[in-house]
């Protein structure tokens, strides 16, 4: 059996809300992932090696774009090339991570015990069972 493949919830989680509220800015997932980090370090949460934490922060951008969570922002929405919007996947996504719901850390263990919890037909599967989502989907 497949090892499955571990993601940093909390950083996908920050980056969807920068996409979901950036209509006017450019995305840019080294500066989101170092203010992560210095909002961690504020909690004292240990926040380890930073440069890794950006790197994934890049990898991430791509992935979520790659695999339908994210799409370009249209001009007409504030659209500048460098931005983006949730897709319906994104926001499925970004509501089974949402740390701001009182012990919503089920659908995060959920997502980790998948091969590849991002794979979009994986991702789809596990996202529309409502018991792992509370329902909220």
């Amino acid at each position: 059996m497949d090892t499955p493949k571990k993601y940093n919830w909390d950083l996908i989680e920050r980056l969807l809300h920068e996409v979901q509220n950036g209509a006017d800015h450019s995305f840019t997932p080294r500066p989101y992932a170092e203010q992560h980090a210095a909002a961690q370090a504020a909690q004292g949460a240990s926040v380890g090696d930073l440069d890794r934490l950006k790197a994934d922060a890049s990898e991430y951008e791509k992935l979520l774009l790659e695999r339908g969570f994210i799409e370009p922002r249209p001009e007409g929405e504030g659209g500048n090339g460098e931005n983006f919007v949730l897709t319906l996947r994104g926001s499925s996504l970004l509501s089974l991570l949402d740390s701001s719901i009182p012990g919503n850390d089920h659908p995060r263990q959920v997502l980790d015990e998948q091969p590849d919890a991002l794979a979009p037909a994986t991702f789809d599967q596990v996202a529309s069972k409502a018991q792992i989502a509370g329902g909220s989907i």
